[in-house]
């Protein structure tokens, strides 16, 4: 069963970046970003460490341009409904090739009329959270932005965005319920030449190897 109130992704221009205290929320810790967008400020809690020992693992990946995400960046200011589909916009840790660690070509320029290609392979590794890492790295691109996209699901009051993070491959228990493909939540950040970053977080019970229904495999 997919998220409860739909999904989908906040554009807009970057407002404000704060990090909660660790002690509130029964030891929730957050980071707490607003973005503009012609309807209001759109808010979302980013979760970064839990009370529980469970754990947070969190990811950047480099090398994106808006051409990787062609649906999205034509996208206007606010936030968008996505069907969950591979070919709306939406994203899913495991299925969205351009989340996935790949080869790339970069050229080397030996004199200036000889440009050699070379492979070079991009690993975008999970690292484990202590909370405030996975906001160093989030930060001072929040502040350098031209645009950041926020995907995951609206909130039933007021304007915001939650589950900003993997909501699939959950174990049994209260959250598998909304699992799903398709839904995934991150926050996308875009430089003013067009570069992005894609900035992911997930819990560590969560199991990035699930089926068509988002649910884990054994």
């Amino acid at each position: 069963m997919p998220l409860d109130h739909g999904y989908g992704v906040a554009a807009g221009t970057f407002a404000s970046f704060t990090r909660e205290d660790p002690s509130d929320f029964g030891h929730w810790y957050h980071g707490k970003l607003r973005i503009n967008t012609p309807t209001g400020p759109y808010e979302a809690a980013l979760d970064v460490d839990t009370p529980s020992g469970v754990g947070v693992s969190y990811r950047l990946v480099t090398g994106l341009r808006t051409g990787h995400i062609p649906a999205i960046a034509g996208l206007p200011n606010g936030f968008n409904e996505l069907p969950r589909t591979a070919g709306s916009g939406a994203m899913d840790y495991v299925r969205s090739t351009i989340l996935q660690d790949r080869w790339v070509i970069r050229w080397t320029v030996r004199w200036r009329w000889l440009r050699i290609p070379r492979l070079r392979w991009l690993h975008h590794p999970w690292i484990a959270s202590d909370g405030d890492n996975a906001l160093n790295v989030l930060e001072p691109l929040l502040h350098a932005a031209a645009r950041i996209y926020i995907f995951g699901e609206p909130y039933t009051s007021g304007l915001g965005v939650h589950n900003v993070h993997l909501n699939q491959g959950d174990p049994p228990g209260p959250h598998q319920a909304e699992d799903g493909s398709w839904q995934d939540g991150l926050v996308m950040i875009q430089s003013t030449a067009g570069a992005l970053n894609a900035w992911q977080v997930k819990f560590n019970t969560q199991s990035l190897h699930t089926d068509d229904a988002g649910l884990p495999l054994p």
